[in-house]
């Protein structure tokens, strides 16, 4: 089941409308990575499970790194403090 292409692509989507639900940019990553592997299979690549999540971890990876340099960095959401306010 795991060597049927459509089976990742559904995955990409549910990974793509979950990123919809939750935008943590992290899902999408996911989503080109299973997306990437199920179009290699309907276009023919035969390989072992163990290869196609070798594939889609290292597109995500790549996916992901990209997105983040594109989208960016949100500023702002995290307060970083230098002083105490016990230290006087």
């Amino acid at each position: 089941m795991l060597e049927t292409w459509w089976v990742w692509l559904a995955g990409a989507a549910a990974l793509g409308i979950l990123e919809l639900v939750a935008p943590v940019q992290v899902f999408l990553g996911f989503a080109v990575g299973a997306a990437a592997v199920g179009g290699a299979l309907w276009l023919g690549l035969s390989v072992a499970w163990p290869w196609l999540f070798l594939i889609c971890a290292v597109v995500s990876g790549l996916a992901w790194l990209v997105l983040r340099q594109m989208l960016g960095v949100r500023r702002g959401q995290v307060k970083v403090w230098h002083d105490d306010i016990n230290e006087n």
